[in-house]
Parts: structure tokens; sequence; C-alpha cells
């Protein structure tokens, strides 16, 4: 597949890239990109939730009333769960909820992520570029100029550009990653995928394994 190669103004440069099929061409696999986000988002849980259980309630363990005879039921100390402001029977306790992928499992679900973007015509590919400054408004400009204004935007840069970064940050919908970090959550998350010709070489060499 073919991609015109824009630079930031929105104009085309005269230059095409093929989209690696292999990458961007595959049947997309919809379980396996199911298990990929899971994963992703069971990984960014804390974990740290935790109630108190009844041996962790502070209060007398003295039995509040007899054990037959008072004609209810049995009774234990006030630390009971069926009391108000007793302990929690079997309470979340602090876990990590990040469960194993196979890696051949999580590379099918990023080419199957990868190639939904590109049958939806959703991946634009940009002659590599860089910002004087940070500065909020010349990125939105660049938005503008591409006709991706508005919509939910990942752009992958080929390393870290602190200047390209600080001037994306504050706009709403818009996320910058680097291609050696790019996922299957965060191509789907996304409605327009906008690659650097750089970062681009960078995808094929990574995932084209």
């Amino acid at each position: 597949m073919e991609v015109s190669v824009l630079n930031i103004k929105g104009q085309e440069t005269g230059k095409k890239v093929e989209l690696n099929d292999a990458i961007f061409g595959i049947e997309p696999n919809d379980h396996v990109i199911y298990l990929a986000v899971k994963q992703y988002l069971a990984a960014q849980r804390q974990g740290t939730h935790k109630s108190k259980e009844r041996s962790e309630i502070a209060g007398s363990t003295r039995k509040l009333i007899r054990q037959k005879g008072g004609g209810g039921a049995r009774r234990g100390d006030i630390k009971s769960p069926v009391l108000r402001g007793g302990g929690r029977v079997f309470g979340p306790r602090p876990r990590d909820y990040w469960f194993k992928l196979n890696k051949k499992v999580k590379s099918l679900a990023r080419k199957s992520a990868l190639s939904y973007k590109a049958q939806q015509n959703a991946i634009v590919v940009v002659e590599d570029f860089n910002l004087d400054a940070p500065k909020t408004k010349a990125f939105v400009e660049i938005q503008k100029n591409l006709n991706i204004e508005g919509k939910k935007l990942l752009l992958v840069l080929p390393g870290i550009n602190n200047n390209i970064y600080l001037s994306a940050r504050n706009i709403q919908r818009v996320e910058v990653i680097t291609a050696s970090s790019l996922n299957t959550y965060k191509v789907m998350n996304a409605n327009v995928l906008v690659v650097t010709e750089d970062a681009l070489k960078l995808v094929d060499e990574t995932f084209n394994k």
C-alpha cells in the first residue's frame, strides 16, 4: 500500500512510501487485540486497594451476648462483619494485575491494530520535522494543515523530541509517542496515526520480525 508523504504544511512532497504488507496489510485478529489491550490496562492498575478484615479492626474481643438462651442469633465480638463498623469479609488486598502474554501474541496484536488503521486510511505519513521551541500554537497549526484538528491523534516519532512533546502536551486528544513504545492500546485508542518517515522505518525494522 502506497501513501503520499506530506510536509507539516499539509502539502504533498512528491514522495511516496510503501507500507509493509507484513505489518500494515495482514488480516486483523480481534481476539489478540483484546488480549493485548486487556494486558495494557491491567498493568496500569495500581492495585493498592485494601480494606480491614476482622483481625485488623480496633475493638474489644469481649463476647457481646451469651451463646444460648437469648432467643437470638449467636453473637461474637463487636468486630464481627455482620455489625456496623466490623471487619469486611474477603476484602480487597494489594495485588498486581499484570499477566503474561507471549511475544508472538503481542506482535500479532500490534500488526492487527496497524492493519486496521491502514484499512481505514487513518495513517498519515509526514516528513521528519522539528520545532524551534515548545509552542502549542505551532502544533495546532500543523493539525489544521493536516486536516486532523479535533481528532484523537497519535503522533509517532523516531525518538524523544522535547519541543514537539511540550508543544502537544496541553492539547486535548493528542498524544506523542516514540516508535519503540508503540503498542496496541495506543494505536486502537487513536482516530488518526501520524507517523514521521524515520519513525515508519523504525516501525518496519522493529515489528517486521
